[in-house]
């Protein structure tokens, strides 16, 4: 039977509005500062099948993978009325050890599951040999505490075995714990308000229009396909490094078109590396989702039918679907920018007015941990992100000091970083004329500046330090980053990819890429 199309888009939205109130209620609840203020977490609502019916706008790389660890958790546990499973292994659907996933089967009378809920947060320390979880790793065993499908919940109530292990092995069980509390917190809201759909529109109802949305994604992105010339569409960027001497590293894929379907192929990629770059296959095929999502124009619900047209062939042992023991902390991070680079490269070639230049192509991660001598020798472990540069569109400059692509997230606030780490800020701007020239000019970086006020234990993952982010269509490319400490009136560069202890007043100094410029400029 035909949909209403009024119907159809009333659904959209509820179940957009659970996964959107389900963000919420994680973020309100969180602990940390990377959850409750940088707002690094995703939620997502599933059918019975496991199907994504909608996701929150959170983070892209978040949403694109989940479906895989909610599949693992559906396929190695038998989850009943009051369980909820825990997973953040990225053998297992997952992305890398510090993004932790929730799901919670929701059971509207006998029988199995009508929906599950799902919600994923970077938690700030999840153990491994340096704080924050994301160094440099050779094996994915240096990088944390490793979970496969458990429940963290069953029958209503907390699984204290689980809890005590993995609090027993990161840096700051309080926060974690409280952390976990709130992706508890976030599934039940997510359950209630499934409930309360069913109740007022019906069982039968409820199912056909969770049917009608998967099919009218796929319809969607059927149509953006056929707008795409057919052929096929190539593309290459590389990754600077891996941060234990190997590089540059070449990301390369073939986009296939033919009539409403896409073949996205990544063979020609480098293989997998000795350090923590590597991505696994949850992650590529999240990057690939996310771009092709964003050739559909109209507001297409964010479901598991957009990808029912297109295949993505990424052979085993490469930097886009690495096999364990591989370390993967970065491939989340620093990869799956690059293959989104990469993929619009491609489709730049199809579709030129209306693929962007590139943008920053790093997430540039900092963690800091120590002991804090204000807090009686307390240990801190922290997390974040800096933004960067967006590439020039045609017919727009790009915006500056902004997250783009396969992250979604905010800044930390000056106060709640100087509250919470012992360190102060001493500068925070943009870093002005860093965005490539051209007819549309690319955003500017960024300019970190962070004063240590206790000795720490400083791990920096970013890229885009020996190449900047590309310019298209006779655009200039973005400026590349750079990382600096600061100590006893000297300025020492320091890698893209490092781990350092630093003495209480150093300062280091974060500047991030300009996105490129699109177009020439025009004379005169």
């Amino acid at each position: 039977m035909k949909p209403d199309p009024i119907r159809l888009e009333i659904f959209k939205n509820l179940f957009h509005s659970v996964a959107e109130e389900m963000g919420a209620a994680l973020r309100r609840s969180a602990f940390s500062p990377n959850i409750k203020e940088r707002r690094d977490y995703s939620c997502a609502v599933f059918n019975s099948a496991g199907d994504v019916l909608a996701m929150g706008d959170h983070m892209p790389v978040h949403l694109g993978s989940m479906p895989m660890s909610v599949a693992a958790a559906i396929r190695e546990l038998d989850l009943g009325p009051g369980d909820v499973a825990l997973l953040n292994d990225p053998y297992c659907g997952g992305t890398h050890l510090p993004d932790f996933t929730m799901v919670m089967p929701v059971h509207l009378g006998k029988g199995s599951p009508m929906f599950y809920v799902a919600n994923r947060a970077h938690h700030a320390d999840v153990g491994g040999s340096q704080p924050g979880s994301m160094g440099l790793a050779r094996q994915i065993y240096q990088e944390g505490i490793r979970i496969p499908p458990v429940k963290i919940f069953t029958g209503g109530r907390i699984v204290r075995d689980v809890l005590s292990l993995i609090v027993s092995n990161v840096r700051t069980p309080r926060e974690r714990e409280g952390d976990l509390a709130a992706q508890v917190a976030a599934c039940r809201t997510g359950g209630r308000r499934l409930e309360e759909i069913v109740a007022k529109y019906g069982r039968g109802e409820v199912n056909r229009y969770q049917a009608h949305l998967l099919d009218y994604s796929e319809r969607m992105m059927r149509s953006a396909l056929r707008n795409i010339p057919p052929g096929t569409w190539r593309g290459e960027d590389v990754l600077d490094d891996d941060g234990l001497g190997a590089g540059p590293l070449p990301i390369r894929v073939a986009i296939r078109i033919r009539d409403d379907r896409a073949e996205v192929d990544f063979r020609g990629t480098a293989p997998q590396c000795e350090g923590s770059i590597n991505a696994v296959y949850a992650i590529t095929y999240s990057a690939v989702f996310y771009v092709f999502r964003c050739l559909i124009h109209d507001q297409v619900p964010a479901t598991s039918g957009l990808m029912r047209p297109i295949r993505v062939l990424a052979p085993e042992g490469t930097l886009v679907n690495a096999l364990p023991p591989a370390a993967v902390a970065g491939g989340n991070v620093e990869t799956s920018q690059r293959i989104v680079d990469s993929l619009l490269r491609a489709l730049a070639q199809a579709l030129p007015d209306q693929v962007p230049a590139a943008s920053q192509g790093s997430m540039n991660n900092l963690t800091l941990g120590g002991a804090d001598p204000g807090r009686r020798g307390a240990i801190f472990a922290y997390y974040e992100t800096i933004a960067g540069g967006m590439g020039a569109r045609p017919g727009l400059d790009g915006l500056s000091g902004i997250h783009t692509h396969m992250t979604n997230s905010l800044n930390t606030p000056v106060e709640v970083l100087e509250h919470d780490v012992p360190v102060r800020v001493r500068r925070y701007s943009l870093r002005r004329g860093s965005g490539g020239d051209g007819r549309w000019r690319g955003g500017d970086g960024i300019v970190r500046e962070i004063e240590l006020l206790a000795r720490t234990q400083i791990g920096i993952l970013s890229d885009r330090r020996e190449r900047g982010p590309y310019g298209l269509a006779g655009g200039q490319d973005g400026a590349v980053g750079r990382n600096e400490l600061l100590l006893n009136g000297e300025t020492r560069s320091l890698p893209a990819k490092c781990s350092l202890e630093a003495p209480a007043g150093a300062v280091l100094r974060i500047l991030t890429p300009g996105g490129g410029g699109w177009g020439k400029k025009e004379s005169g």
